[in-house]
């Protein structure tokens, strides 16, 4: 596929890039480059292969789910611009 000057100061455009005249021949050969490559792996059978997620099948280590306080809201509360009776405290917002 050859991309002349006009349809790669287009896909600059496009992609808010900014190129200047002098540099659009060069572009235009490496995306001309890119494009075939492309074309090269569409080639590629891929009926029989299953999507994957990853290369590598792993499994997520899981730890139980408990709700704590974190034994230590003192030093939760402390960070806050506000507090009062150990919880943080913002301006009224509904009247």
């Amino acid at each position: 596929m050859a991309l002349d000057k006009d349809k790669v100061a287009h896909i600059a455009r496009l992609a808010r890039i900014r190129v200047e005249d002098k540099d659009l021949a060069p572009i235009g050969k490496e995306l001309d480059q890119i494009l075939s490559w492309i074309e090269q792996l569409n080639e590629v059978d891929t009926a029989n292969v299953e999507p994957m997620t990853s290369v590598a099948s792993l499994k997520l280590k899981r730890r139980a789910d408990q709700v704590t306080d974190g034994g230590y809201p003192e030093k939760v509360v402390a960070n806050a611009p506000a507090a009062a009776h150990g919880y943080f405290t913002v301006p009224k917002v509904v009247e």
